[in-house]
């Protein structure tokens, strides 16, 4: 049985981590309970001109409904809109522009389907703020877990909103430069604990991590995580998977993004046997699919 020894406040905490152990978990969104206990799907609606990956970028009101109905009959639970390009290298985007882009993609997204459940893919507490009062957003997606904008944590609890925060060294435009750390696994858990204590004294009470695969990691950083992600469990959060069409699968292959859907497909079947709760993903049907199968066979293997 696997545990995991740190020290957080001067204090060793030792954590055992049964591989068995299941927990209940829900997020109150916009007034109702969204159960965890079967994993969910967030499907990626990008207004960007410059993600990653090509077959993501959504510009124009047809594009974006098109692309929104695809998520939702396809099964997804959530939308997760972003209109910030945080691949490595991008190009710094402002606050005005990332706020025009989203009304954009929020204002279609209403209209196509105005019961959905979404979430803002931002680090800025203005522009969280603006999806969240305009447009009724339900979750915020923060890659750099209030490291980016100091008035983050404070909005989000004023907000009242879920609150995912991710795990990142350094920022877009130079994580993947040079990512080093002397014990990774020490210093994100590390991270996470430090985060989630802050934002528990302002009062929030919905928390997602994200580990934050392929931000400020190596190819072996992100294994390294892969292989130890059930220790999470150890915050008893809810926990989110962002491995899609990425770096970690692509390189390893020598491969491209285009050619990465196989290998998302595989490593989300491993997320989901070692506890994750939520796939962010560009291919939901997919996701959708590989979440059913690990869930026949968790719930085959009962009693044995």
């Amino acid at each position: 049985m696997p545990f995991f020894l740190f020290t957080f406040a001067g204090i060793n905490c030792r954590k055992t981590i049964s591989m068995n152990q299941e927990q209940t978990k829900y997020l109150n969104v916009n007034g109702r309970l969204l159960d965890l206990s079967t994993p969910c799907v967030m499907g990626i609606l990008n207004v960007t001109p410059d993600s990653f990956y090509s077959g993501s970028r959504m510009q124009t009101e047809g594009e974006i409904e098109a692309r929104v109905r695809q998520i939702l009959e396809e099964g997804a639970v959530i939308i997760d809109v972003g209109a910030y390009s945080s691949r490595s290298n991008a190009d710094h985007v402002s606050a005005e522009e990332e706020m025009n882009r989203l009304r954009l993609g929020l204002d279609v997204l209403r209209r196509t389907a105005p019961d959905a459940i979404v979430s803002v893919d931002t680090f800025r507490a203005d522009v969280a703020r603006m999806c969240v009062e305009e447009y009724g957003v339900a979750i915020i997606n923060d890659i750099a877990a209030g490291e980016m904008d100091a008035d983050m944590f404070s909005t989000v609890a004023e907000l009242n909103v879920p609150y995912i925060m991710m795990h990142m060294q350094g920022t877009p435009q130079n994580m993947q430069q040079h990512p080093h750390y002397d014990n990774l696994l020490r210093e994100v858990f590390l991270y996470f604990a430090r985060k989630v204590q802050q934002v528990r004294d302002l009062g929030v009470k919905d928390i997602v991590l994200d580990p934050g695969f392929g931000f400020g990691k190596t190819l072996e950083h992100n294994y390294q995580l892969m292989a130890h992600l059930e220790e999470f469990r150890l915050f008893e959060l809810p926990l989110l998977v962002g491995v899609s069409r990425k770096s970690m699968i692509y390189r390893l292959l020598d491969t491209t993004p285009q050619e990465a859907l196989n290998g998302t497909t595989v490593l989300h079947t491993l997320a989901l046997m070692k506890g994750a709760d939520i796939l962010r993903v560009h291919d939901v049907r997919q996701a959708v699919e590989a979440v059913k199968i690990v869930e026949a066979m968790k719930a085959a293997s009962v009693g044995d």
